[in-house]
C-alpha cells in the first residue's frame, strides 16, 4: 500500500497539495470513525480485566516520562523531539491488537484487547498531543495545550466511544454498517497516503534519528514491557498475547498525520512508521518465537 501511493505521487497522478489535503481528511473522519468504531464494539462487562488495564496503562505513562526525560537529552531539534517521543511510546494497538492476539489466543482474548484499546487509545491521543504542542518549536502554552486536546478529532472520538459504550446505547444497524464501511477504509488510505508523502532524499539525514527510534520501539520496549510482564506481574497465555500485540507492534501509522497536522517533522514521523512497518514483520515473529519457545505463551 505504501508502495502504491509512493508510485502514485512519482507518477504525478497525485500531487503534494493533494496529499496534504487528503491526511487532513483522514486525520479529521477517517481515523476518529475507525477508533469510535473498535471502542464502541468492546464489551467492556465480559472483558474488564483490571490486573491487565492497571499494567498497561502503567507501562505506558512510566514510558512517557522515562522519554520525556531521555529523548531532550539525545535529540536537539524540538521537531524531531516530539515525533521521536510519540513513535516510540505510540504502538499500532489498534490494527496489530486485535489480529495478532486472536492469531495467537484463537479468539480468547479478543474481548480484553478490545477493552484495553478503549482505555490506551485515548491515553496515546492525549499524550501524543501533549508531546507534539510541547515540541513544536513555539513556546509551549497551557491554554493552547489544552485547546489541543478537547479540540482533538482523536482524543474526542474515544471519549464518545466511551460514553456510549459506557452508557450502552446501540445504532440502528445501517448506521453501523455505515461506519464499519469507512473504519475499513481508514488503514489502507492511511498507508496509501504515507507512502505518497515519503522523501528518500532526507533518510541519509535521519538515520541516528530512525536508528534511535526503531531500535527503541521494536526491541527495547517490548524487551523491558514483556520481561516484566512474564516474570514479575506473572502474566502468561491470553494475557501475555495481549501485552506482546500493545508493546511489540510498530508505531502508530495515525502518528505520522497527527504530526503532519501539529507541526511535528512528519518527514521523520513517515519513514518511522514506514520503516517501523516493515521491520516489525520480523522483530513480532522474532517476540512471538522467543515467548513460545520460554513457554510464556
Amino acid at each position: 500500500m505504501m508502495v502504491l501511493g509512493f508510485s502514485l505521487k512519482k507518477l504525478s497522478i497525485m500531487n503534494d497539495t493533494t496529499v496534504k489535503q487528503m491526511n487532513n481528511v483522514i486525520f479529521r473522519v477517517f481515523l476518529p470513525v475507525m477508533i469510535f468504531k473498535n471502542i464502541y464494539e468492546s464489551e467492556f462487562s465480559q472483558a474488564f480485566n483490571p490486573k491487565l488495564i492497571v499494567f498497561a496503562v502503567s507501562a505506558v505513562i512510566i514510558c512517557i516520562g522515562i522519554l520525556f526525560v531521555i529523548i531532550p537529552i539525545t535529540v536537539k531539534e524540538n521537531t524531531k523531539r516530539g515525533v521521536l517521543i510519540q513513535a516510540i511510546f505510540r504502538s499500532n494497538f489498534v490494527i496489530f491488537g486485535l489480529p495478532v492476539t486472536e492469531a495467537l489466543c484463537a479468539g480468547a482474548a479478543i474481548g480484553s484487547a478490545s477493552v484495553l484499546i478503549a482505555i490506551i487509545v485515548p491515553i496515546f491521543n492525549f499524550a501524543a498531543v501533549i508531546t507534539l504542542e510541547v515540541f513544536n518549536n513555539r513556546k509551549p502554552n497551557i491554554f493552547k495545550i489544552l485547546k489541543g486536546i478537547v479540540t482533538n478529532p482523536l482524543i474526542i472520538s474515544s471519549v464518545l466511544g466511551l460514553i456510549i459504550c459506557f452508557c450502552n446505547i446501540s445504532f440502528p444497524t445501517v448506521i453501523e454498517k455505515a461506519i464499519g464501511s469507512i473504519s475499513s477504509i481508514t488503514t489502507p488510505l492511511a498507508l496509501i497516503m504515507l507512502g505518497a508523502s515519503i522523501h528518500f532524499k532526507t533518510v541519509g539525514s535521519n538515520l541516528k534519528y530512525l536508528v534511535i527510534g526503531l531500535i527503541s520501539r521494536l526491541i527495547l520496549i517490548p524487551a523491558i514491557c514483556l520481561g516484566f510482564a512474564a516474570y514479575v506481574f506473572n502474566f502468561r497465555g491470553a494475557e501475555l498475547a495481549i501485552i506482546l500485540s500493545l508493546f511489540a507492534s510498530p508505531t502508530a501509522v495515525s502518528s505520522f498525520t497527527m504530526a503532519q497536522q501539529m507541526g511535528g517533522d512528519d518527514e521523520l514521523a513517515g519513514q518511522l512508521v514506514m520503516f517501523g512497518t516493515c521491520a516489525s514483520v520480523v522483530t513480532v515473529f522474532m517476540w512471538i518465537l522467543i515467548t513460545v519457545q520460554l513457554g510464556l505463551l
